[in-house]
């Protein structure tokens, strides 16, 4: 039988592995990015209320009204994080997209020194340049790559805009923490069903044959489970720990594009999705500063 940190181990690792075969169930859902995010949403939500449900953990959790109003507007910030990933996928290629979306850590340090005050460290500035450089190559890497889209430097927009939303809900929900994770994402599910459903085209859906299962999958398998994994597991390994264990998420990605839609990286692709990777575990290990690392892994992925 696993120990409390081999446990956290393996359902953190399961966790990113789920996590980066998302692309996958989104592209072959056939369904826009804005539909795919209702439907997250609408089966997550009901994934996550049976799971709170069972664990009893709404008894414990009151909010007051200004953490109604953080989840509110964290969950604004990631629905629009996961409709312009979404989006990334049909313009760029699923392991490109994911691999930019992974400089979310570079977003959240920016906003933590403009919101919070925080300081912006040598350490930090160094691993926030390697990581552009990476990003140069990713996007002038394009050109040669067998995996190349007529508007691909668009979808790299939109994985950056991804990542600065998802760094605005993580930042967010750092002023959540005494509630517990099961009750922040299911308000989160509802805003997104909430403000989503007026830009859903739900005949689309229904006259599709067969979105269903992926749509399913998507809302129960990676947010209702993958959430439930990554919040026990980060009660049980060490921050570090999980910030290393969560690039696997964008290494399956990688394989997935391969694979699935035989879109290997080109090698200027694949050095700068070497650099951001190494980069962002810097951040998030803090390599360099004497210090575990604090990164926020508070939101659904």
């Amino acid at each position: 039988m696993l120990n409390p940190h081999g446990r956290g181990v393996l359902e953190m690792a399961t966790a990113m592995v789920i996590s980066g075969t998302v692309g996958w169930f989104v592209l072959m859902s056939g369904q826009s990015a804005t539909a795919v995010v209702f439907w997250r949403c609408v089966f997550g939500a009901l994934a996550m209320l049976v799971a709170g449900w069972l664990s009893g953990v709404f008894k414990r959790g009151r909010a007051t009204g200004r953490q109604w109003v953080l989840m509110g507007l964290g969950g604004v910030a990631l629905v629009l994080n996961w409709v312009l990933l979404f989006s990334a996928y049909h313009h760029a290629t699923l392991a490109v997209a994911t691999v930019v979306y992974h400089t979310q850590p570079f977003m959240l340090m920016a906003l933590s020194v403009v919101l919070l005050g925080e300081r912006f460290s040598v350490g930090k500035s160094l691993w926030l340049l390697l990581a552009f450089a990476g990003l140069v190559l990713i996007v002038v890497g394009q050109a040669s790559g067998a995996a190349a889209a007529p508007d691909y430097r668009y979808g790299v927009a939109l994985a950056l805009g991804s990542a600065f939303f998802y760094a605005l809900a993580a930042l967010i929900a750092k002023q959540l923490r005494p509630l517990p994770a099961h009750l922040i994402v299911l308000a989160q599910m509802v805003v997104g069903m909430v403000i989503l459903a007026p830009f859903t085209d739900f005949s689309a859906t229904a006259r599709a044959p067969g979105p269903w299962a992926c749509l399913v999958i998507i809302g129960m398998v990676h947010t209702g489970l993958m959430s439930t994994l990554l919040y026990s597991a980060l009660q049980r390994i060490p921050t570090a720990m999980a910030g290393a264990l969560s690039f696997i998420y964008p290494v399956v990605a990688i394989l997935v594009d391969w694979l699935a839609f035989s879109h290997p990286l080109s090698l200027p692709q694949l050095v700068g999705a070497a650099v951001i990777l190494l980069a962002a575990a810097g951040m998030n290990v803090d390599w360099g500063q004497g210090r575990r690392g604090a990164s926020a892994h508070n939101v659904v992925k």
